[in-house]
């Protein structure tokens, strides 16, 4: 068979042996970075204690006057600053932090070695101290440890990072030099009067730490400008190195072809798993398996790499697409992990890929057959949809290929007009979008009033004869109940549709909260439900769960699979992430024009040209 040009991937040596070790030399990659760490506090605490200096090169500063110390000085401050944030880098088995660190380790040992040559051989006519042993000792133990295991650093990074961190970078230094200038112009206080070469020269090696041409009336202005420009230095660097070592920016756009084959798998497959469907999101990537049976959907978010559900397609082909996907996390050292997986699936992926399965909660499944609203356990939904019924409101539950076009554009305005936030929350069980060209077989399930819309729900093919709720809006100045009265008229016209299951809502950890408040419940599972209640607060735990419950549905295992407890922080921000339930604020333009009236001017000029 021929192999798919997805399937392709460029392999070095380093890299096919840094695969094969991943999982066998953890503490490697663990302890160079806490020695670089170490490293670069020795580094910086040298450089900042000017004493040390003092002691060491007094000869020497009678000859060369405040040069050397200042080299020196500002090199180590600079090596030692390096180190701290290559540390990271390291640990997480970067190449490119590996071939910094050894290049700035080699530098370090160089200068502190020809410091000490040029201490010993005229020694005898000037007083000077030589480097501390410890420091040189250090440095070289870590710059044999680091080429010793330098195939354990195999990790790539982005490509698009060295350009964009080359392009942060000369921004940041033109900030720098045009803020250094107007400190000049605004400090004042100079001796006499420079050239405009000598003020940016003096600007430009103040930034790094060395002392300019320019010369001030007073310590203090001195001081300032100093600070000032010393400031702008270091944020210019760390920036920069943030920029150059960050998490690969993989971009998740699923392409066409990719798309039209998981369709095939899911017309083949899609009964497995009713979290199938959701691999078609448009912010996933997705890996295959080399047959092409099989594939894996994934988004990476915080340096984690994050599937969702089952692997889709023939359990056969499972493990070819695990490997795949855990071959990709490996090369960029983004660490794996698959939210919401069955039983079934989490038993391949902690067997194929030596990883760890928490049970995360459960996912409601109704079977249309055997649903009804009689019995004292279906009360509180009888109830709620019988006050709905009363009011006047009309459900019509349909597929999308069965609406026009403009009624269903008119809905999803609508529906996204009760939106209390612009950003759009789910990722193992949200599509993102409705009415999508392919989509025809999804269900939307509208509650209408008077003929004005009031509520809708959007519901995914789960196979051929499955749903699985993607989303649920409502006007909020509507009657309560309205989710709960859509549901089951979804169900109830679920025949009609050839609908035998309906997947609702995930319950994130439910047989906690269920069983915490059961009379005789121990005291750590009493604390746990505590916690999950406080939780609750910001992240529906407990309201899920009880909507969830009101359907009698059957409670099917969800679980959790990663390497282990000490991925579990960078997975949790992740997948926190991914859900929308942590969104970095960002500053809303459109938003602040439409409200500044920048909109309705911008329309005004291009309706009326000549008035520019």
């Amino acid at each position: 068979m021929q192999e798919h040009p997805a399937q392709r991937s460029v392999v070095t040596p380093w890299l096919e042996r840094g695969l094969d070790l991943r999982q066998q030399l953890r503490w490697v990659p663990l302890c160079a970075g806490l020695m670089a760490l170490v490293t670069g506090l020795g580094y910086i605490i040298e450089g900042l204690l000017p004493h040390l200096y003092h002691r060491r090169l007094r000869g020497l500063s009678d000859i060369l006057p405040g040069t050397l110390v200042n080299v020196t000085r500002t090199t180590d401050v600079i090596i030692g600053v390096l180190l701290l944030m290559l540390s990271h880098g390291l640990r997480r088995r970067k190449r490119r932090a590996w071939a910094a660190v050894t290049a700035l380790l080699a530098v370090g040992l160089v200068l502190h070695a020809g410091l000490g040559i040029v201490a010993h051989t005229i020694n005898h006519l000037i007083p000077l101290q030589p480097p501390h042993p410890l420091q040189i000792a250090g440095t070289a133990v870590l710059l044999v440890a680091l080429l010793a295991f330098r195939r354990q650093f195999y990790a790539v990074g982005d490509q698009r990072s060295r350009w964009r961190a080359l392009w942060v970078l000369c921004c940041l230094l033109v900030a720098d030099l045009v803020i250094g200038l107007a400190a000049l112009a605004i400090i004042r206080g100079l001796r006499g009067t420079y050239s405009a070469t000598q003020l940016v020269y003096s600007v430009v090696m103040n930034t790094i730490g060395f002392s300019g041409p320019v010369r001030f009336v007073s310590e203090d202005r001195a001081d300032h400008f100093g600070f000032v420009t010393g400031g702008l230095g270091l944020l210019t660097l760390f920036v920069a190195i943030f920029m150059f070592l960050r998490p690969a920016a993989q971009q998740s756009r699923l392409q066409g072809a990719d798309a039209g084959r998981i369709r095939g798998l899911l017309d083949r497959y899609g009964e497995q798993d009713s979290l199938g469907y959701f691999t078609l999101r448009e912010d996933k990537s997705v890996l295959w398996s080399p047959t092409g049976k099989s594939c894996v959907g994934y988004r990476v978010l915080a340096g984690a790499m994050l599937a969702s559900g089952d692997p889709l397609g023939d359990p056969e082909a499972w493990p070819g697409a695990i490997h795949a996907f855990l071959d990709e996390a490996a090369r960029h050292a983004w660490v794996p992990a698959v939210i919401g997986c069955s039983e079934l699936g989490a038993e391949i992926w902690c067997r194929e890929g030596k990883l760890t399965a928490l049970e995360l909660g459960d996912e409601a499944v109704v079977y249309v057959a055997d649903f009804s609203l009689e019995g004292r356990a279906m009360r509180n939904v009888r109830q709620m949809v019988g006050r709905v019924t009363k009011k006047g409101y009309i459900a019509e539950i349909r597929r999308i290929s069965d609406i026009p076009s403009e009624e269903v554009a008119r809905l999803v305005r609508q529906a996204d007009s009760w939106r209390g936030s612009p950003t759009e929350r789910g990722f193992s069980m949200a599509l993102g979008r409705i009415g999508g060209p392919d989509d025809g077989q999804c269900v939307i399930a509208t509650a209408t009033l008077d003929g004005v819309l009031r509520a809708l729900l959007h519901f995914v093919p789960w196979g051929s004869d499955g749903l699985s709720l993607d989303l649920m809006r409502r006007d909020r100045s509507a009657a309560p109940g309205l989710n709960d009265f859509l549901i089951v008229e979804a169900i109830k016209a679920a025949p009609d549709l050839g609908v035998k299951r309906v997947s609702l809502n995930f319950a994130v950890f439910r047989a906690a909260l269920e069983r915490g408040e059961r009379i005789g419940a121990g005291p750590v599972l009493r604390a746990w439900r505590g916690i999950l209640l406080f939780l609750s607060r910001w992240f529906q735990i407990e309201s899920l769960y009880k909507f969830n419950a009101k359907f009698c549905p059957e409670w099917v295992p969800r679980f959790l699979v990663f390497p282990g407890t000490r991925d579990a922080p960078r997975i949790g921000i992740a997948a926190l992430a991914a859900e929308a339930f942590l969104v970095w604020p960002t500053v809303e333009i459109r938003r602040i024009a439409r409200r500044l009236g920048l909109n309705r001017l911008a329309r005004r000029l291009a309706r009326h040209p000549g008035r520019r």
